[in-house]
């Protein structure tokens, strides 16, 4: 069961955009991941410590957990995700960004367009382009053919009959194998958090393409390479890494480096995917320090 902070909707650009904030002081806004189409819930509880001195800001995007939902999920951008996140800052005022996976894309762009709302910037685990998210993909292939060989041959059999990385019986391969890829420990996938409508799984084929596992479409391919822009980004960016992310794993995440060499760059190495589930308080020390001297 979540003990969730109090929350309410925002009247957010003609729709309401579930908001829950936590804590007193410096506000935290965390923008979530699980592709586009996972809610605030991932980050609970592994950010209640961070609220004991800051005013930490969860929210659901349009179409995802608490959020309204459109009928047409084709309606659901990126460019409007930003626009959202932006106009929602103008009600709350600017905040630290804390962006994993997707999320960290639309950091990234409020950075670049939106300087005045960022106090800072955090990329968790996260990608700059499309390009990335096609490899992220090509990565997770290559670990479940290694790995799990059993796993790929069923994949493989499903595809002959016709079937795409995102039907029913392919995600649920898929999904077996992610604790293996995204997790230093796979025992720690139980520690992520979930709750009926917190992802929504019909909006992830719409957005990525119906065969996303091995070849993007939808949306993402809209997604701006933000590789060019990032040594612009003029507020204090931090970038977060994973040694042991197997997807968006330490070559990929080494670009930010390249890209924006005036970005702190930590690579956390007891953690996958999910540092803020596997090393909080390692994250939660980092943040402090990055926000105290920024």
């Amino acid at each position: 069961m979540i003990e969730h902070p109090l929350g309410q909707p925002y009247e957010i650009r003609d729709r309401r955009i579930w908001v829950e904030q936590h804590g007193e002081g410096d506000a935290v806004l965390l923008l979530s991941g699980l592709g586009p189409a996972g809610s605030h819930v991932i980050f609970h509880p592994h950010f209640d410590a961070l609220a004991m001195d800051h005013r930490v800001i969860y929210v659901d995007l349009y179409g995802r957990g608490r959020s309204d939902r459109p009928r047409d999920l084709a309606e659901i951008t990126f460019a409007d995700d930003v626009a959202d996140v932006a106009a929602l800052l103008g009600h709350l005022g600017p905040a630290h960004l804390y962006g994993f996976s997707y999320g960290g894309l639309i950091a990234q762009a409020i950075a670049l367009d939106h300087p005045a709302l960022a106090r800072t910037v955090t990329l968790a685990n996260t990608l700059h382009s499309p390009e990335m998210w096609q490899l992220n993909h090509a990565n997770i292939n290559r670990e479940v053919a290694t790995q799990l060989p059993e796993v790929w041959e069923r994949i493989q059999a499903l595809r002959l009959d016709g079937l795409r990385s995102t039907d029913a019986p392919i995600r649920q391969e898929f999904a077996k194998a992610a604790p293996l890829v995204r997790f230093y420990d796979p025992g720690n996938a139980a520690l992520l958090a979930d709750e009926p409508g917190a992802r929504n799984i019909e909006l992830y084929p719409v957005f990525c393409g119906e065969d996303v596992d091995f070849m993007i479409g939808g949306e993402v391919v809209r997604i701006p390479d933000f590789r060019p822009r990032l040594k612009e980004i003029g507020v204090p960016l931090m970038v977060l890494a994973g040694r042991h992310d197997r997807a968006l794993h330490p070559a990929l995440q080494r670009d930010f480096q390249r890209f924006a060499p005036q970005a702190r760059f930590h690579m956390l190495e007891r953690s996958g995917s999910f540092s803020h589930v596997e090393e909080a308080e390692t994250v939660h020390s980092l943040l402090r320090d990055f926000w105290r001297h920024a």
